[in-house]
């Protein structure tokens, strides 16, 4: 069977950025196992995923407009210090997710001064070109529960208490 509308796709990755740096790998790990066409991956590798078979290898770059977009500068903002729940525990590096305009959206906090919070909305891949090496193990024919919920369950997916 064939990767297109209405499959459940199996694979193992290794992601890289432009300077062959690993970020992400399912290596030593299970597969990552999505619902094809259902925008449950960025759309740059779905579409280079779509047609091939199980066992195929393949290495696909994906540019940013493909991927998480380009970075957004108005994304990056100075927030007053005393909007925080806990202000002086506040420090560089830790993630906040937020309710934003198009649903839930993670900010990074870049810098702390004394009276404000510099954050970063932007998606953390933004603006990269992302290099992928794949290998399919698995393609099945979704479920009707798996369509109508729009992602996959079971073994590597999903799981409804």
């Amino acid at each position: 069977m064939n990767i297109g509308a209405e499959t459940v796709v199996s694979i193992h990755y290794t992601l890289k950025n432009d300077a062959g740096e690993v970020l992400d790998s399912s290596d030593g790990g299970e597969p990552l196992v999505y619902l094809h066409g259902s925008g449950n991956i960025i759309p740059g590798l779905e579409n280079a995923l779509t047609g091939k078979a199980s066992g195929a290898t393949l290495k696909v770059t994906v540019p940013p407009d493909q991927a998480y977009g380009q970075r957004n500068e108005n994304l990056v903002q100075r927030i007053p210090k005393n909007q925080f729940p806990d202000p002086n525990k506040v420090e560089a590096g830790m993630r906040f997710q937020v309710n934003g305009p198009h649903g839930p959206m993670v900010l990074l906090v870049q810098e702390v001064t004394p009276t404000e919070v510099v954050v970063d909305g932007n998606p953390e891949l933004a603006g990269q070109t992302l290099h992928f090496d794949v290998q399919i193990t698995d393609v099945r024919k979704a479920t009707a529960e798996e369509l109508s919920h729009g992602h996959v369950h079971g073994p590597g997916g999903h799981h409804h208490d």
